[in-house]
């Protein structure tokens, strides 16, 4: 069974499990240097996957000038990818941030996932960039 909890809390055991899955998958598997991966931490909420209490997949999000919500540090654990937790994870996001009013998400998606990222609807809307050495693009999804 899966459960998604949320925090802003950084002492919470929701950021802290959500930060070792970002090590992992970033620093570990993606050799994304640690203090890129952990910049910015204030004014987000955190967002864990749980299967079966077990943390399985990451993002937070933080609001724009605009009325919008930029999505970072999506991540789901290697164990756990192709079981539609990222599109679960997603989709709750989403709906969240819809409900608190925002207009749209934003995130800069590692080309590698992009077409991952068009089938949740999100298209992109800038050329292409490097961010520590992985190439993305730019992707906005109304809500």
């Amino acid at each position: 069974m899966n459960k998604i909890k949320s925090s802003t809390d950084l002492n919470s055991q929701i950021y802290q499990d959500g930060l070792l899955i970002r090590k992992a998958v970033f620093v570990k598997d993606q050799n994304v240097p640690q203090e890129l991966k952990v910049a910015g931490e204030q004014d987000c909420t955190y967002f864990v996957l749980y299967r079966n209490d077990q943390a399985a997949g990451v993002a937070r999000y933080y609001p724009t000038d605009d009325n919008g919500v930029h999505v970072q540090r999506v991540a789901i654990l290697k164990e756990f990818r192709h079981q539609g937790l990222a599109s679960e994870l997603l989709n709750f996001i989403s709906k969240q941030a819809k409900s608190q009013g925002y207009q749209y998400i934003i995130l800069g998606a590692q080309d590698q996932a992009h077409k991952f990222y068009e089938s949740l609807g999100f298209q992109t809307i800038g050329d292409q960039f490097e961010e520590a050495g992985i190439l993305h693009h730019e992707m906005r999804k109304d809500l």
